[in-house]
């Protein structure tokens, strides 16, 4: 696995007026995304989690109800700013963009090795804390394909800064 894969493309921008238009709407579903061993075995690499049931096929087929070997819980939440970046449309003028954390997170079903995740985005709620900052709370699901019971329901904190209108500055003056 190549770990500079090609970024997916962004939606086009919307205003913050929009953004705070759609609270309590579907905002942005991501492409199917494969989670294979090789991305489980370097995820272990990383984090030193070489649990079986992640990275020995034959052990994890025998001793574990899984089948063969799953994705590490945060294996998948991590690529929820790859799958955020694919399908939620970004603020016009942001500056910066930053992980705010989470309310809530419940890992729901294990994501066997060689799968497909894509996950859901719904704007539970967005706030203008101050002039050029919006704090939003998505609620998210990862969706496994084929599978009735999703991989993770996260609620999910993120903040942006957005660039001052320089031209409505100059109108004041």
């Amino acid at each position: 696995m190549n770990s500079r894969a090609i970024e997916p493309q962004r939606p086009p921008a919307i205003s913050a007026a929009q953004l705070l238009a759609n609270t309590g709407k579907e905002i942005g579903v991501s492409s199917w995304l494969k989670i294979d061993q090789p991305m489980i075995d370097i995820f272990a690499d990383v984090t030193g989690d070489h649990q079986f049931i992640h990275i020995d096929a034959e052990r994890a087929k025998a001793e574990t109800p899984f089948g063969g070997t799953i994705a590490h819980g945060f294996l998948v939440l991590s690529l929820l700013s790859r799958m955020f970046y694919e399908a939620v449309p970004p603020v016009a003028g942001t500056t910066m963009g930053v992980n705010y954390g989470f309310d809530k997170v419940r890992f729901l079903n294990p994501v066997r090795s060689d799968t497909r995740v894509r996950a859901r985005f719904t704007l539970a709620g967005a706030e203008e804390r101050s002039a050029g900052e919006i704090t939003m709370k998505f609620d998210v699901v990862v969706e496994i394909e084929g599978a009735h019971k999703p991989a993770i329901a996260a609620e999910w904190l993120s903040r942006v800064y957005i660039a001052a209108d320089k031209s409505s500055e100059g109108a004041k003056a």
